[in-house]
């Protein structure tokens, strides 16, 4: 079984006007441009009179040896999203109000094809191989997967910022 490690974790949230599949489809873009395969496992709605509510659960991953795999779930929560109009240059243009929340969280997965796991002497040995042989590679693996991450959320809070103030 590969080992996984938690390595950040962080959270965006905002009330007000947004256009969620624009956010959805820039996300989703910048995920894919940064060589990421991207898994939707859950996507729910429930519709409560004029407003809805949605949950989606990604699951993003990229191989970046035969022996690391970059793994970045997003948690994505979506309350009282409502269908509105709002003036953008003098005319009219249909987005959504609601509060969104999205959850991240950075994992490094070691051996995730599992290739040490088959003798408990090789399980043995990846513990060994991981403590002191490839130690400063895992911590360069860790700190660019947080150093993603961070670029990710970043590039959320902005958009959601210029999408707010239009």
């Amino acid at each position: 079984m590969p080992e996984k490690d938690t390595q950040s974790a962080g959270k965006i949230k905002q009330a007000g006007i947004f256009n969620f599949k624009d956010l959805y489809s820039f996300v989703y873009d910048w995920l894919i441009d940064e060589g990421y395969d991207v898994a939707e496992k859950t996507y729910s709605e429930k519709v409560a009179g004029d407003s809805k509510d949605i949950d989606v659960v990604w699951e993003s991953t990229k191989k970046v040896s035969d022996y690391f795999k970059y793994l970045i779930k997003l948690d994505w929560k979506i309350l009282g999203m409502k269908s509105v109009e709002v003036q953008r240059e003098g005319k009219k243009v249909k987005t959504n109000s609601g509060v969104i929340e999205i959850k991240f969280k950075a994992v490094l997965i070691k051996d995730y094809e599992g290739r040490w796991e088959d003798r408990p002497l090789w399980k043995f040995l990846r513990g060994v191989y991981d403590r002191y042989i490839i130690r400063s590679r895992i911590e360069q693996y860790e700190d660019k997967l947080i150093s993603e991450t961070d670029d990710l959320i970043t590039q959320c809070k902005a958009y959601l910022s210029i999408e707010g103030k239009k």
